[in-house]
């Protein structure tokens, strides 16, 4: 069977990657992924307050909340603790290409422009097959608008895009008041993927000590649902490769992800929870499953239940909504799922 995918205009050999998380931190992680089928590994971020760890107001925003290191088990770790420079990110790049066949992604989480061009910059010296833009940041400025946040990633994207020759994709957050014409103005910007959809820090309050407490949950298939429904309805209709990357926790979510129109389908709870073995796991039951369904390769079933090829398009957008309540009206005692 054919499990081979291409993704950012790379041949992958297979659709599932590892997304950002502490698993990529070591050369031995890395390779043990690709031992075990990851088609590419996307390295953790590496954000720019580290690098710019100097300035004055770093401590107080990193333990204020504002921002989040999204892809740890645990809130941002103390600054002593935790790699504050980009050499030791960029030998890690280029030891890891150096090591394994696979593509290796790297991620940047920046701030400023310049940020996010210099280290785009030496990511792809250090030999970083593309670049995965995490594009987060929790806005509280009453003064600033939608346009005005979306007007500065769409600069940030360009940017980059003109800074380097590699792929460039961005991982985005769902909440954006027109999601659709914003992924298509980060196409038009140079993006050539787009990753649904970044995971947000929320913040919980101990009413016992009076207290704002970091809280992270691992994703579960649940999450699946939100990055389904927009690549089903992103494919075939923007120049962007698409990426899962919440809530794929078996093979069934993988092929529901690619069936909607992902070129991958990103995952790291999972391997965080039970093991990077899980990777061959899901990959052996993927190929078991497009036998017995007689598919001959992913590109066959890619898209295929997207919006533009199933029998009833409205089943992604409003009018499934009022089905969905009048079915639990005639069935009160049935469980919508």
């Amino acid at each position: 069977m054919k499990l081979n995918t291409n993704y950012l205009g790379l041949d992958l050999k297979s659709p599932i990657v590892p997304s950002a998380s502490p698993l990529s931190e070591s050369i031995d992680s890395i390779r043990t992924m690709e031992d075990y089928g990851a088609g590419a590994v996307v390295l953790y971020s590496l954000f720019e307050e580290q690098i710019e760890a100097e300035s004055h107001e770093l401590n107080h925003y990193l333990t204020s909340g504002t921002d989040s290191f999204a892809e740890s088990l645990d809130f941002f770790p103390d600054m002593e603790s935790y790699i504050t420079g980009p050499d030791a990110y960029l030998e890690l790049i280029k030891r890891a290409t150096e090591t394994v066949y696979i593509p290796v992604i790297a991620s940047l989480n920046g701030v400023t422009p310049g940020g996010w061009t210099s280290h785009a910059t030496l990511m792809e010296q250090a030999g970083a097959a593309a670049i995965e833009l995490n594009l987060y940041a929790i806005q509280g400025n009453l003064e600033v608008s939608a346009s005005e946040i979306e007007a500065r990633y769409l600069s940030v994207v360009q940017l980059v895009r003109e800074a380097v020759s590699i792929p460039v994709a961005v991982k985005l957050s769902p909440f954006f008041t027109s999601t659709a014409h914003f992924a298509n103005e980060l196409c038009r910007a140079g993006a050539s993927g787009l990753v649904l959809f970044n995971r947000f820090y929320q913040p919980d309050i101990d009413i016992h000590k009076l207290d704002v407490l970091p809280r992270l949950h691992l994703f579960s298939s649940e999450d699946l649902a939100l990055p389904l429904r927009w690549i089903a309805m992103l494919y075939g209709r923007i120049p962007a490769d698409l990426a899962l990357t919440s809530g794929v926790q078996n093979y069934e979510d993988a092929i529901k992800g690619l069936m909607a129109g992902a070129s991958v389908t990103m995952m790291a709870s999972e391997l965080l929870k039970k093991g990077l073995f899980r990777i061959q796991e899901l990959l052996e039951a993927m190929n078991l499953w497009l036998e017995e369904h007689e598919y001959d390769s992913i590109e066959q079933l890619q898209g295929s239940m997207s919006q533009l090829h199933v029998a009833d398009p409205t089943a992604f957008e409003r009018a499934n909504y009022m089905k969905v309540l009048n079915a639990w009206r005639d069935d009160p005692t049935g469980v919508i799922l």
